[in-house]
């Protein structure tokens, strides 16, 4: 199979396009990954020109058929490109001509290069954001069930990377559940910025032809028409907005990551990770390097990059579209591919994290985990909370003078601090008695985080729900 170099534009040309800028203008080796979006909306796009009456029925039936077939080939590899084509648009009806005639060059009456673009891409984010918003689910389900199953593991808490309080292992997990679940909502809330149908807006006037555009949205399941021509062509937000949740949902995974490469190092040793989904080194037969959060920590700063590159793209731009717009693919197309990979590779990779959870029972132990519940004991006891604040730090800096923790010095020593100090702040200070009198909402206490792991499941099932109306309503 072969392509005629004719262009689109050759009736207003004396003279053929350079090669060197045949090569330097083309985007099919981007945008080509767009062809079943693209044949797609040229299929309604013909019906819909046939329910107008603008061609014959015979006429799409044809156009239908040869677009199929074009589906097919690409589908199989049998489809070649060309450079002189420039994108995947005038493969498609390049193709399309050779197959089925003359009537291949109706395909595109009404309609510009620039409303279908825009098209492909909308159809395009909307099943990749779906896609992705379907891998959120499957990764928050996996936090849930690991904090689940891990409930009787305690770990410090931290702030500034120092020891802070002791915290459940649960609770810790379910905080990423939920900055997954901020998320996914918000790749939510885009679809709807998504989903509006560009197509009939044309170079960006509209068309003079008697098109009926609901019609066409309705074939492709958009459930909204764009209501001005020239920000439907020069529309980017869409791309901004999914390429700005992306960057966020990646620095979510980049502080996740951190996190177990801390906890698998030897100075933490809280966790394993496994071999699978770790790797050796060239040199130091000992090592096991943590180099899948290691990558998805630093694709974080290429989703970045992306949202980075397209706002720069975009920034100055006058309406309506600009060629300047055919770079806005690479950086999505990237982020799409980046986050749906590190999504992917979690999913497997967090439930067969190992726990050294006596490791971590341990580090609850040391570091004045318990300084700030002598602070509350005493202040429950009637002493301001400045001023027990004050008692409790006394005592921290006597028991670092004698190398022990606040939990080791007796009765009397404790007593020195406060008269108000009796036996049973001992009960106060050991691990389990911090975590659970944490009871206020969304604290760490077992019977809170139990809640919140059942929280969780209930708001999932709801959501399966509400996507199984959504497929019985079509």
């Amino acid at each position: 199979m072969t392509h005629k170099s004719e262009k689109l534009w050759d009736g207003r040309f004396s003279e053929g396009t350079a090669k060197v800028v045949e090569r330097f203008t083309s985007s099919i080796s981007v945008d080509r990954r767009l062809y079943k979006h693209d044949i797609e909306g040229s299929i309604a796009h013909c019906r819909m020109l046939a329910k107008v009456g603008v061609i014959a029925e015979a006429e799409a039936d044809t156009l239908v058929q040869g677009l199929e077939t074009i589906r097919g080939e690409i589908e199989r590899g049998e489809f070649s490109y060309s450079d002189s084509l420039e994108d995947i648009h005038m493969h498609v009806e390049s193709r399309l001509n050779e197959l089925v005639g003359n009537v291949a060059r109706k395909l595109h009456t009404a309609r510009s290069r620039n409303d279908q673009v825009a098209l492909d891409t909308r159809m395009y984010l909307r099943e990749e954001s779906r896609n992705i918003i379907a891998g959120l689910f499957r990764l928050r389900e996996v936090l849930v069930d690991l904090a689940e199953a891990h409930m009787d593991a305690a770990m410090p808490g931290y702030t500034h990377l120092q020891r802070a309080q002791p915290v459940l292992f649960s609770h810790h997990l379910m905080a990423y559940y939920e900055m997954f679940t901020r998320d996914a909502e918000r790749l939510k809330d885009g679809l709807k910025r998504i989903e509006v149908m560009p197509l009939g807006s044309a170079a960006l006037a509209g068309t003079t032809y008697p098109i009926d555009r609901a019609y066409t949205a309705e074939l492709l399941h958009f459930p909204a028409v764009s209501s001005n021509s020239i920000d439907a062509v020069s529309d980017r937000d869409f791309i901004l907005e999914f390429l700005s949740v992306a960057s966020i949902c990646m620095i979510h995974f980049s502080r996740f990551s951190e996190e177990l490469i801390l906890w698998s190092s030897a100075e933490f040793g809280f966790i394993e990770l496994p071999d699978a989904f770790a790797t050796g080194s060239s040199i130091m037969p000992q090592k096991k390097n943590p180099d899948v959060p290691e990558l998805v920590r630093g694709k974080a700063g290429r989703v970045i990059g992306d949202l980075m590159n397209m706002l720069t793209l975009m920034k100055s731009l006058p309406l309506a579209y600009n060629r300047d717009m055919q770079e806005d693919k690479p950086p999505l197309f990237d982020a799409v591919d980046t986050l749906t990979a590190c999504i992917e590779v979690y999913i497997p990779m967090l439930p067969k994290i190992s726990l050294r959870k006596e490791v971590m029972a341990r580090a609850t132990e040391k570091g004045f985990l318990n300084a700030t519940d002598m602070a509350d004991y005493l202040a429950n006891k009637g002493i301001p909370f400045r001023e027990a604040h004050s008692h409790a730090g006394r005592a921290v800096a006597e028991a670092q003078n004698l190398g022990l923790e606040l939990h080791n010095l007796n009765l009397e020593a404790l007593r020195k601090f406060s008269d108000r100090i009796e036996a049973d702040i001992f009960d106060i200070l050991t691990t389990e008695g911090m975590i659970n009198r944490r009871s206020s909402f969304g604290g760490t206490a077992t019977a809170n985080v139990k809640k919140a792991i059942a929280g969780a499941r209930e708001a999932m099932s709801q959501e399966v729900k509400g996507k199984e109306k959504r497929w019985e309503k079509g």
